[in-house]
Protein backbone atom coordinates (compact mmCIF):
# COMPACT_ATOMS: atom_id res chain seq x y z
CA UNK A 1 0.00 0.00 0.00
CA UNK A 2 1.31 3.22 -1.42
CA UNK A 3 1.51 6.24 1.52
CA UNK A 4 -0.56 6.04 4.85
CA UNK A 5 -4.59 5.30 5.25
CA UNK A 6 -7.02 6.71 7.84
CA UNK A 7 -7.87 9.85 8.97
CA UNK A 8 -5.25 12.73 10.58
CA UNK A 9 -7.06 15.43 12.62
CA UNK A 10 -4.85 18.59 12.09
CA UNK A 11 -4.82 21.87 14.48
CA UNK A 12 -5.74 24.04 12.01
CA UNK A 13 -3.81 27.43 12.83
CA UNK A 14 -5.14 31.34 11.68
CA UNK A 15 -3.77 32.29 8.46
CA UNK A 16 -4.40 28.77 6.34
CA UNK A 17 -7.34 28.03 4.17
CA UNK A 18 -8.51 24.06 4.09
CA UNK A 19 -6.74 23.84 0.88
CA UNK A 20 -3.30 25.36 2.19
CA UNK A 21 -3.60 22.30 5.07
CA UNK A 22 -4.19 19.57 2.48
CA UNK A 23 -1.14 21.19 0.23
CA UNK A 24 1.43 21.21 3.28
CA UNK A 25 -0.07 17.55 4.50
CA UNK A 26 0.65 16.34 0.86
CA UNK A 27 4.18 17.81 1.20
CA UNK A 28 4.65 16.72 4.32
CA UNK A 29 3.53 13.21 3.62
CA UNK A 30 4.82 13.05 0.17
CA UNK A 31 1.04 11.82 -0.94
CA UNK A 32 -1.53 13.19 -3.00
CA UNK A 33 -4.38 11.32 -2.00
CA UNK A 34 -5.54 13.46 0.32
CA UNK A 35 -8.88 15.42 1.32
CA UNK A 36 -10.60 17.12 3.63
CA UNK A 37 -14.01 17.29 5.55
CA UNK A 38 -15.36 20.82 5.54
CA UNK A 39 -13.99 24.08 4.55
CA UNK A 40 -12.77 26.78 7.53
CA UNK A 41 -12.41 29.96 7.15
CA UNK A 42 -8.83 31.38 7.16
CA UNK A 43 -8.44 32.57 10.17
CA UNK A 44 -10.51 30.36 11.97
CA UNK A 45 -8.88 27.39 13.96
CA UNK A 46 -9.51 24.53 15.40
CA UNK A 47 -10.07 20.93 13.65
CA UNK A 48 -9.73 19.81 10.69
CA UNK A 49 -9.54 16.10 9.65
CA UNK A 50 -7.79 15.13 7.01
CA UNK A 51 -8.42 11.59 4.80
CA UNK A 52 -5.58 9.49 3.89
CA UNK A 53 -5.73 7.50 0.51
CA UNK A 54 -8.78 5.19 0.80
CA UNK A 55 -9.68 7.14 3.64
CA UNK A 56 -11.18 10.17 1.14
CA UNK A 57 -13.84 7.67 -0.15
CA UNK A 58 -15.93 8.34 3.69
CA UNK A 59 -15.65 12.39 3.53
CA UNK A 60 -18.95 12.44 2.53
CA UNK A 61 -20.30 9.99 5.08
CA UNK A 62 -17.93 12.44 8.15
CA UNK A 63 -19.16 15.50 6.94
CA UNK A 64 -22.95 14.71 8.09
CA UNK A 65 -21.96 14.57 11.76
CA UNK A 66 -22.36 17.31 13.86
CA UNK A 67 -19.36 20.14 14.46
CA UNK A 68 -18.53 22.03 17.63
CA UNK A 69 -17.25 25.36 17.88
CA UNK A 70 -16.34 27.95 20.47
CA UNK A 71 -16.89 31.93 19.46
CA UNK A 72 -16.81 34.99 20.42
CA UNK A 73 -19.22 37.99 18.97
CA UNK A 74 -19.07 41.09 19.51
CA UNK A 75 -22.11 43.78 19.88
CA UNK A 76 -22.37 46.93 18.44
CA UNK A 77 -20.59 46.41 15.33
CA UNK A 78 -21.87 45.07 11.67
CA UNK A 79 -19.33 44.04 9.23
CA UNK A 80 -20.29 43.21 5.20
CA UNK A 81 -18.63 40.10 5.88
CA UNK A 82 -20.23 39.30 9.23
CA UNK A 83 -16.67 38.88 11.33
CA UNK A 84 -14.33 41.69 11.83
CA UNK A 85 -12.39 40.86 8.66
CA UNK A 86 -14.83 42.96 6.98
CA UNK A 87 -15.71 46.93 6.39
CA UNK A 88 -17.72 48.11 9.19
CA UNK A 89 -21.45 49.05 7.86
CA UNK A 90 -22.99 50.16 11.14
CA UNK A 91 -21.75 50.69 14.66
CA UNK A 92 -23.54 51.58 17.89
CA UNK A 93 -21.66 52.96 20.66
CA UNK A 94 -24.21 52.75 23.85
CA UNK A 95 -25.35 49.12 24.39
CA UNK A 96 -27.25 48.45 27.95
CA UNK A 97 -27.90 44.69 27.74
CA UNK A 98 -27.18 42.24 31.34
CA UNK A 99 -27.02 38.64 31.42
CA UNK A 100 -30.47 37.05 31.86
CA UNK A 101 -31.06 38.71 28.39
CA UNK A 102 -28.37 37.25 26.59
CA UNK A 103 -29.10 33.52 28.14
CA UNK A 104 -33.37 34.25 27.14
CA UNK A 105 -31.87 35.04 23.46
CA UNK A 106 -29.43 31.99 23.46
CA UNK A 107 -32.67 29.75 24.26
CA UNK A 108 -34.36 31.10 21.24
CA UNK A 109 -31.91 29.73 18.67
CA UNK A 110 -31.82 26.02 20.33
CA UNK A 111 -33.23 23.24 17.86
CA UNK A 112 -34.30 24.21 14.12
CA UNK A 113 -33.42 27.61 12.78
CA UNK A 114 -33.57 28.88 9.38
CA UNK A 115 -30.29 30.80 8.64
CA UNK A 116 -29.46 33.10 5.28
CA UNK A 117 -26.23 32.74 4.15
CA UNK A 118 -23.48 35.11 4.28
CA UNK A 119 -22.55 36.62 1.34
CA UNK A 120 -19.20 36.19 2.29
CA UNK A 121 -19.07 32.46 1.78
CA UNK A 122 -18.06 29.90 -0.23
CA UNK A 123 -21.72 28.45 -1.59
CA UNK A 124 -22.20 28.66 -5.53
CA UNK A 125 -25.00 30.68 -7.08
CA UNK A 126 -25.28 30.46 -10.70
CA UNK A 127 -22.07 28.40 -11.04
CA UNK A 128 -20.13 31.43 -9.14
CA UNK A 129 -19.52 31.14 -5.49
CA UNK A 130 -20.91 34.33 -3.19
CA UNK A 131 -17.70 35.46 -1.66
CA UNK A 132 -16.18 36.13 -5.65
CA UNK A 133 -19.95 38.08 -6.25
CA UNK A 134 -19.73 39.96 -2.71
CA UNK A 135 -15.97 41.06 -3.89
CA UNK A 136 -17.75 42.66 -7.12
CA UNK A 137 -19.79 44.55 -4.91
CA UNK A 138 -22.55 42.72 -5.82
CA UNK A 139 -25.37 41.29 -3.20
CA UNK A 140 -27.61 38.24 -4.38
CA UNK A 141 -30.85 37.41 -2.62
CA UNK A 142 -30.04 33.89 -0.93
CA UNK A 143 -32.30 31.43 0.39
CA UNK A 144 -32.75 30.37 3.93
CA UNK A 145 -31.54 26.97 5.06
CA UNK A 146 -32.68 25.15 7.75
CA UNK A 147 -29.95 24.20 9.98
CA UNK A 148 -30.15 22.60 13.71
CA UNK A 149 -28.19 23.34 17.13
CA UNK A 150 -28.40 20.75 19.40
CA UNK A 151 -26.43 22.90 22.34
CA UNK A 152 -26.00 26.34 22.88
CA UNK A 153 -23.76 26.79 26.07
CA UNK A 154 -23.29 30.68 27.05
CA UNK A 155 -19.22 30.53 28.08
CA UNK A 156 -18.83 34.15 28.86
CA UNK A 157 -20.17 37.89 29.13
CA UNK A 158 -18.21 40.71 29.30
CA UNK A 159 -20.66 43.60 29.24
CA UNK A 160 -17.91 46.53 30.06
CA UNK A 161 -17.17 49.06 27.35
CA UNK A 162 -18.75 50.32 24.36
CA UNK A 163 -19.23 46.83 22.80
CA UNK A 164 -19.86 44.18 24.99
CA UNK A 165 -18.80 40.71 24.02
CA UNK A 166 -20.25 37.31 24.27
CA UNK A 167 -18.82 33.58 23.84
CA UNK A 168 -20.38 30.53 23.95
CA UNK A 169 -20.13 26.81 22.86
CA UNK A 170 -22.41 25.93 19.91
CA UNK A 171 -22.96 22.18 18.88
CA UNK A 172 -24.39 22.33 15.18
CA UNK A 173 -25.61 20.16 12.30
CA UNK A 174 -23.65 20.48 9.18
CA UNK A 175 -23.90 23.94 6.93
CA UNK A 176 -24.72 25.79 10.06
CA UNK A 177 -23.03 29.34 9.28
CA UNK A 178 -21.61 30.55 12.97
CA UNK A 179 -21.23 34.43 11.81
CA UNK A 180 -24.64 34.40 10.78
CA UNK A 181 -25.47 33.14 14.01
CA UNK A 182 -23.62 35.73 15.57
CA UNK A 183 -25.63 38.39 13.86
CA UNK A 184 -28.79 36.83 14.63
CA UNK A 185 -28.27 36.79 18.35
CA UNK A 186 -27.53 40.32 18.40
CA UNK A 187 -30.47 40.77 15.60
CA UNK A 188 -32.52 39.39 18.86
CA UNK A 189 -30.87 41.59 21.28
CA UNK A 190 -31.84 44.58 19.23
CA UNK A 191 -27.68 45.28 18.86
CA UNK A 192 -25.60 45.00 15.62
CA UNK A 193 -23.43 42.47 16.06
CA UNK A 194 -20.32 40.21 14.49
CA UNK A 195 -18.15 37.56 15.47
CA UNK A 196 -14.92 38.39 16.70
CA UNK A 197 -13.41 34.50 16.95
CA UNK A 198 -13.96 31.03 15.97
CA UNK A 199 -12.80 27.62 17.23
CA UNK A 200 -13.77 24.39 16.02
CA UNK A 201 -13.52 22.01 18.79
CA UNK A 202 -14.67 18.92 16.91
CA UNK A 203 -15.93 17.69 14.05
CA UNK A 204 -17.30 13.85 12.59
CA UNK A 205 -16.98 13.15 16.38
CA UNK A 206 -12.73 13.93 16.34
CA UNK A 207 -12.25 16.42 19.51
CA UNK A 208 -9.58 19.12 19.46
CA UNK A 209 -7.22 16.92 21.76
CA UNK A 210 -6.74 14.43 19.70
CA UNK A 211 -5.46 16.87 16.93
CA UNK A 212 -2.11 17.75 15.56
CA UNK A 213 0.12 20.10 14.78
CA UNK A 214 2.02 20.06 11.49
CA UNK A 215 5.07 20.56 13.72
CA UNK A 216 3.44 17.30 15.15
CA UNK A 217 3.44 16.12 12.34
CA UNK A 218 6.36 16.88 10.74
CA UNK A 219 8.20 15.02 13.93
CA UNK A 220 5.89 12.05 13.80
CA UNK A 221 6.94 11.71 9.77
CA UNK A 222 10.55 12.02 10.97
CA UNK A 223 10.52 9.23 13.54
CA UNK A 224 8.19 6.69 12.21
CA UNK A 225 4.90 6.91 14.63
CA UNK A 226 2.19 8.76 12.43
CA UNK A 227 0.69 5.63 12.15
CA UNK A 228 -0.26 5.55 15.80
CA UNK A 229 -2.26 8.97 15.86
CA UNK A 230 -4.17 8.06 12.46
CA UNK A 231 -7.74 7.02 13.17
CA UNK A 232 -8.98 3.95 11.16
CA UNK A 233 -11.24 4.99 8.51
CA UNK A 234 -14.59 2.40 10.14
CA UNK A 235 -13.96 4.26 13.36
CA UNK A 236 -13.91 7.59 11.18
CA UNK A 237 -17.65 6.69 10.52
CA UNK A 238 -18.94 5.26 13.57
CA UNK A 239 -22.15 6.67 13.70
CA UNK A 240 -22.91 4.63 11.21
CA UNK A 241 -24.38 1.47 12.69
CA UNK A 242 -22.07 -1.92 12.40
CA UNK A 243 -23.73 -5.37 11.60
CA UNK A 244 -21.32 -8.68 10.29
CA UNK A 245 -21.60 -11.08 7.62
CA UNK A 246 -21.35 -14.83 7.70
CA UNK A 247 -18.10 -16.09 7.03
CA UNK A 248 -19.08 -18.06 3.83
CA UNK A 249 -20.40 -14.69 2.77
CA UNK A 250 -17.37 -12.48 3.12
CA UNK A 251 -15.81 -12.95 -0.49
CA UNK A 252 -19.13 -12.05 -2.31
CA UNK A 253 -19.49 -9.00 -0.19
CA UNK A 254 -15.80 -8.09 -1.12
CA UNK A 255 -16.59 -8.86 -4.99
CA UNK A 256 -19.73 -6.85 -4.62
CA UNK A 257 -22.25 -9.16 -4.91
CA UNK A 258 -25.59 -8.16 -3.46
CA UNK A 259 -26.13 -10.54 0.01
CA UNK A 260 -29.57 -12.08 1.46
CA UNK A 261 -30.52 -10.23 4.68
CA UNK A 262 -30.40 -13.49 6.13
CA UNK A 263 -26.36 -13.47 5.70
CA UNK A 264 -26.18 -10.22 7.77
CA UNK A 265 -26.80 -9.77 11.32
CA UNK A 266 -27.76 -8.53 13.75
CA UNK A 267 -31.07 -7.84 10.82
CA UNK A 268 -30.89 -5.03 8.59
CA UNK A 269 -34.12 -2.40 9.19
CA UNK A 270 -34.09 0.83 7.95
CA UNK A 271 -31.82 1.72 4.28
CA UNK A 272 -29.23 3.89 6.29
CA UNK A 273 -25.94 3.32 5.36
CA UNK A 274 -24.09 0.41 7.70
CA UNK A 275 -20.83 -0.63 7.82
CA UNK A 276 -19.98 -4.30 7.55
CA UNK A 277 -17.09 -6.51 9.27
CA UNK A 278 -16.10 -10.06 8.75
CA UNK A 279 -16.25 -12.49 11.81
CA UNK A 280 -12.60 -11.62 12.31
CA UNK A 281 -13.68 -7.71 12.86
CA UNK A 282 -12.10 -6.92 9.60
CA UNK A 283 -13.66 -4.05 7.67
CA UNK A 284 -15.57 -4.65 5.05
CA UNK A 285 -16.99 -1.67 3.55
CA UNK A 286 -20.23 0.68 3.72
CA UNK A 287 -23.51 -0.91 2.56
CA UNK A 288 -26.80 -0.56 2.54
CA UNK A 289 -30.29 -2.41 2.58
CA UNK A 290 -32.58 -1.80 -0.54
CA UNK A 291 -35.96 -1.10 -0.37
CA UNK A 292 -37.56 -2.80 -3.19
CA UNK A 293 -35.75 -6.21 -2.01
CA UNK A 294 -34.32 -6.39 0.99
CA UNK A 295 -30.84 -7.90 -0.38
CA UNK A 296 -27.55 -6.03 1.18
CA UNK A 297 -25.92 -4.11 -1.54
CA UNK A 298 -22.35 -3.00 -1.65
CA UNK A 299 -21.81 1.08 -1.61
CA UNK A 300 -17.94 1.16 -1.09
CA UNK A 301 -16.17 -1.95 -0.40
CA UNK A 302 -12.48 -1.78 1.17
CA UNK A 303 -10.65 -4.88 0.38
CA UNK A 304 -8.29 -5.79 2.88
CA UNK A 305 -5.34 -5.28 0.71
CA UNK A 306 -5.34 -2.54 -2.05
Amino acid sequence: MNGYEGILPIHKPAGFTSHDVVAKARGMLRMKRIGHTGTLDPQVTGVLPLCLGRATRVVEYMQEMPKEYEATLVLGIATDTEDMTGSITERVDHIEINKAQVLEVLEQFVGKISQVPPMFSALKQDGKRLYELAREGKTVERKAREVTIYQLELTSFNPEGPNPTISFRALCSKGTYIRTLCVDIGRALGVPACMSELKRTMSAGIPLARCLTFDEVEACVQNGTLGQYLIPVDQAISHLAAHQVSPEKVKAALQGQRLSGSAVQPQVKSEEPIRLYGPDEKFLGIFHREQETGAIAAVKVFLPEE
